[in-house]
């Protein structure tokens, strides 16, 4: 079981408002984040926001809790919880979002999934949700269960992100604010073989193409890219408010997707998921396991730094920070969502390259225990 972290009162919980609005009294009241981003908007000024995993082990709750102190520093517009493959760190995502929340005043975007998830569960962490005082849910399908190969919905659970989007506005109004996927390459389950087209492709797939390890060409092709455009418009107007999309490693690909989603009348924030290429064999994991497009220039320096490890992280802060200053000066993004993998000092050196990042009070320290036992997946599923 992992440790409990008491909610503190008095002056605890003024001393960590990250704002610094705080009365030291009492805790701030959430805010959706939708409001967060339009106020924003109005300032001109860009946000950063930062996504985490539950961990597996006490030490790596411990250790993820002292880096959220460190990080909530930085003033993000909120940060978010994962809610593990088939749902398995349910209850630690609503104990996580909650104490962090209590402690630091931040704003929590929790996380929830259609997977193994009856209807009396997700009413369930939706009321602890409520009673914790967070205020905004990020509707997911999730991933299958590990070990299952296909996602299945369970007895009297949903069956799409879009029916948890109908359910939350259903029961709850319009109290939550609510989040959902967006995929810019297409879905990674629509991304196949270039080759079963039967004809060359169109040059909006020649910009979305990917290349596997076997030199094969994959792309989400035109019709099923418009699909997903469909089903996406029909999440917005069932009520979720804002889109949080997939990883990506090309800026242009990312404005593309949001120019498609105005076109197509989706008109809701899109905050792009700043995924930093810290290792390669991670880089390689991941960007294979969602069929990731990755630009010739970076594939291959990242092949030449291959045995440099910290050749590697310096390079992935380099990209990460060329790939925000295209997003921002776009004018299409207003902020943007790191996807941390509990670790900060990469975050930060990205957040500094840019000019948002705030002074430090001491040196980061880096403690890779929150990724003991610990199985990453970021792979959005509808």
């Amino acid at each position: 079981m992992a440790p409990q972290f008491p909610t503190p009162t008095g002056l605890e919980a003024g001393r960590w408002c990250p704002t610094g609005s705080g009365d030291g009294k009492h805790i701030i009241a959430s805010e959706k984040i939708v409001d967060k981003i339009n106020a924003c908007k109005k300032t001109g000024k860009p946000f950063v926001s930062f996504e985490y995993f539950p961990p597996r082990t006490d030490d790596g709750v411990k250790n993820l809790y002292e880096r959220l102190g460190r990080m909530a520093k930085q003033n993000p517009l909120f940060i978010d919880f994962t809610w593990g493959a088939g749902g398995s760190t349910s209850e630690l995502t609503v104990e996580l979002s909650v104490n962090s929340k209590a402690r630091y005043n931040l704003d929590v975007n929790m996380h929830m999934t259609c997977t193994n998830q009856p209807l009396e569960k997700v009413d369930e962490g939706l009321a602890s949700a409520i009673a914790g005082g967070i205020r905004n849910i990020c509707a997911l399908r999730g991933d299958p269960p590990l070990g299952q190969e296909k996602w299945e919905a369970v007895e009297g659970g949903f069956t799409c992100a879009l029916d948890l989007v109908k359910h939350i506005r259903k029961t709850h109004g319009d109290h939550f604010g609510i989040s959902v996927s967006g995929y810019p390459e297409g879905h990674p389950d629509n991304i196949k073989p270039a080759s079963a087209l039967g004809r060359p492709l169109s040059e909006s797939e020649k910009k979305r193409v990917m290349v596997d390890s076997t030199g094969a060409e994959n792309v989400c092709c035109d019709a099923d890219y418009q699909i997903e455009l469909q089903y996406l418009k029909e999440k917005v107007d069932a009520g979720a408010e804002v889109i949080i999309t997939q990883l990506f490693y090309d800026a242009d690909v990312f404005i593309q997707f949001v120019k498609d989603c105005l076109a197509f009348g989706i008109h809701a924030p899109i905050l792009p998921g700043i995924m930093i290429l810290n290792a390669h064999g991670g880089f390689k994991r991941m960007t294979g396991f969602c069929k990731t497009r990755v630009p010739v220039e970076i594939e291959k320096r990242v092949e030449e730094l291959k045995d440099d490890p910290e050749g590697v992280k310096a390079y992935g802060i380099e990209v990460g920070a060329d790939i925000c200053r295209k997003l921002l000066a776009s004018g299409l993004v207003h902020g943007l969502h790191f996807y941390t993998l509990n670790l900060e000092k990469s975050t930060f050196a990205i957040m500094e390259a840019l000019g948002m990042k705030k002074a430090e009070t001491k040196d980061v320290v880096e403690n890779e225990n929150t990724f003991a036992g610990t199985l990453i997946n970021t792979v959005i599923k509808n």
